[in-house]
């Protein structure tokens, strides 16, 4: 399981231009080869900027078989409008996880 990172910060005054097409684009990525969750985060301290949170079975599912789709374009081209510069996208996978008892 893989983590895809979004750091995205958006134009200001886009806040809910933006959430709101985010939210529109959730079955894009639910329909997606290898994902299972999708999770949009924004921060207290700057609230232009947000972490868009999508788990994957591989890195492959996201970065082949999500960004060459259709619906990659079209998350673009709903989303897209709203960004201050490029997303910084990055990948995690757990290396610790301590539930509390």
């Amino acid at each position: 399981m893989v983590y895809e990172m979004a750091n995205i910060t958006v134009q200001q005054g886009k806040n809910a231009e933006f959430e709101a097409a985010v939210a529109q684009a959730v079955p894009l990525f639910h329909r997606a080869r290898g994902c299972s969750h999708v999770g949009l985060q924004r921060s207290v301290e700057e609230p232009n900027q947000y972490v868009l949170i999508v788990q994957w079975d591989t890195v492959e599912d996201h970065m082949v078989h999500f960004r060459e789709s259709a619906d990659f374009q079209e998350w673009r081209r709903l989303v897209g409008p709203y960004f201050e510069k490029p997303p910084v996208v990055g990948h995690t996978e757990v290396v610790l996880a301590s539930p509390r008892a």
